[in-house]
């Protein structure tokens, strides 16, 4: 996915829910591995297009969904970096 962003969670019950109800709402999304620069509880995380992102916060503050925070691809493009945490969604 161009212009990805990534989930990451602490558990892996909270990735397969929020994967469920990204997808019953409709956002687009990619499962895959957490990148070994993502310190998280969960090897599985959620891919989705940047242009989702303020759907993707809504969603995950009105079913209440645990997770260690939403990334994005640092400007050269070798990692990850936070973008948004958990407690800036409510």
């Amino acid at each position: 996915m161009e212009g990805e962003l990534l989930i990451a969670f602490d558990s892996t019950q909270q990735a397969l829910r929020a994967e469920m109800l990204l997808e019953y709402a409709e956002i687009e999304i990619d499962i895959f591995p957490t990148p070994k620069e993502i310190t998280a509880g969960c090897a599985m995380s959620i891919a989705f297009y940047r242009n989702a992102l303020e759907p993707v916060c809504t969603l995950i503050k009105e079913q209440s969904i645990e997770i260690r925070g939403i990334y994005g691809r640092t400007g050269d493009g070798g990692g990850y970096a936070i973008i948004v945490e958990q407690e800036e969604i409510g």
